[in-house]
């Protein structure tokens, strides 16, 4: 009997997962309503409430967001999708380690601020110094913090205040206000919480879109104007022809033959004056001496 019971308990028994289904998480509108995950659930019912995690990186696809966590709370489910509302972001803890070093200060705050359409957010901003500072210092950090954030809050959406805070926005002008009383390393804003959501419904405005240049102007006509060819340049004068000068008619005793080959001195050439040595034009010639007319007496001592 008791094995025949047993038996029967067994077959009575159900898997669990098999009664499940899957649902598509969707993101927010801020988001464009991307499908970022994929959860199990036995009813629809039970979805509502669940919160997932996200990274930034998956939704815009750039990593150099991957240090950003996205929560999503589910508010309500249609047929396999279930949509979610924004429920905050926050810093990974190693990204945060990254940062802080010794040797520097480090100026937390947290604010609670109410946006245009009547949200109230927890915001939590932290800096980085360069040096460690004094306790008055970081005072005065901690209210330009809290003004800076009240002004923007005060003057957005909800969703326009999330969006300035992932991009780093906030960071930046609480930045430009905090390095008057002390030049800060770096300010972003670490954690964000939604304790109440918008109570009025306002649309965002819509982004601005960049100026394209416009396209050159064609002319009408199907013909376009020759270019004009240049003028001529005007002709100079012409220069008078100069006359071209003579070369002078070579002397009886340059007219003679070329260079010969240099012979060995004769008897006579030795008794004689040494031959001296004509340079024209580049050519040595060689110059004999007069012979001496006979009967011609010398001249004496």
């Amino acid at each position: 009997m008791a094995k025949a019971r047993a038996r029967t308990t067994t077959r009575k028994t159900k898997d669990k997962w098999k009664a499940k289904t899957w649902y598509q998480i969707a993101a927010p509108t801020l988001f464009n309503n991307v499908l970022v995950a994929e959860t199990l659930a036995e009813t629809p019912d039970s979805l509502i409430g669940r919160i997932t995690q996200v990274s930034l990186q998956d939704l815009t696809n750039d990593f150099r967001k991957s240090h950003i966590k996205l929560l999503f709370k589910v508010d309500k489910v249609e047929q396999n999708t279930a949509h979610t509302q924004f429920q905050g972001h926050v810093l990974t803890s190693d990204y945060l380690r990254r940062m802080v070093r010794r040797r520097k200060s480090r100026v937390d705050g947290t604010f609670t601020v109410e946006t245009r359409d009547g949200a109230i957010l927890h915001v939590k901003p932290f800096a980085i110094t360069e040096k460690r500072i004094q306790s008055s210092q970081k005072k005065l950090i901690r209210e330009v913090m809290k003004d800076i954030i009240a002004k923007e809050g005060s003057a957005k959406t909800m969703n326009a205040f999330i969006r300035d805070c992932l991009d780093g926005k906030i960071g930046s002008e609480i930045y430009k206000h905090c390095k008057i009383y002390y030049p800060v390393k770096r300010i972003e804003i670490n954690k964000t919480e939604v304790e109440r959501g918008p109570t009025v419904i306002i649309e965002d405005e819509p982004p601005k879109a960049p100026e394209q240049p416009k396209p050159a102007e064609t002319p009408t006509t199907p013909e376009t104007p020759a270019a004009e060819e240049p003028a001529p340049a005007p002709e100079l004068p012409a220069e008078p022809a100069q006359p071209e000068l003579e070369a002078p008619a070579p002397s009886p005793e340059e007219s003679e033959v070329p260079e010969a080959p240099a012979e060995e001195p004769t008897t006579e050439d030795a008794e004689g004056e040494p031959k001296k040595k004509v340079k024209k034009e580049g050519k040595i010639r060689l110059r004999k001496p007069k012979k001496k007319e006979e009967g011609a007496e010398e001249p004496q001592a």
